[in-house]
């Protein structure tokens, strides 16, 4: 049976207690929620997620590099790149002074892809925001920001 996650309640007691679980049941449901918004397109939450953080990146990167962007393993991203190529939405290049590695470059077509996402996960972020105080938004973001600078680096999947 599926697990369903609970409606959260403000709670007097210990809200730090339930600050984490909050947080990343939050951070699930605000993707699935993107998930749903996104299937019209025809792509799954690996392949969404991988063009919107491909589109993100300053340089074309590694396959391992990309693995560790977006936090699953080498061979996951590699079936995963293998099935994007095939549609047309990445190129894997060797990277120059090193045969070993590929540098995963994407194409036009998903550059316009990538676009598209960027536009229903902006709708989705001002539907979701709307309404907000400002400055109750501004402590909760300086918040977030303070959490994970304390968190540190991701370590690789």
């Amino acid at each position: 049976m599926a697990r369903r996650s609970r409606t959260p309640s403000p709670s007097p007691a210990a809200p730090e207690s339930e600050f984490g679980p909050l947080l990343a049941e939050t951070a699930r449901a605000w993707r699935q929620r993107l998930d749903e918004r996104l299937k019209p397109l025809g792509l799954s939450q690996a392949k969404w997620v991988a063009l919107f953080r491909l589109a993100r990146m300053p340089h074309a990167p590694t396959q391992a590099a990309l693995a560790a962007e977006i936090g699953i393993e080498g061979p996951t991203v590699a079936r995963l790149l293998a099935r994007l190529e095939a549609t047309g939405y990445v190129e894997r290049r060797q990277a120059t002074g090193d045969r070993r590695l590929k540098v995963v470059h994407l194409t036009a077509k998903a550059r316009a892809e990538a676009a598209r996402i960027d536009r229903v996960a902006a709708d989705l972020r001002a539907e979701l925001l709307a309404g907000l105080d400002a400055d109750e938004f501004a402590a909760a973001w300086r918040i977030l920001v303070e959490l994970r600078r304390r968190l540190g680096p991701l370590p690789p999947p």
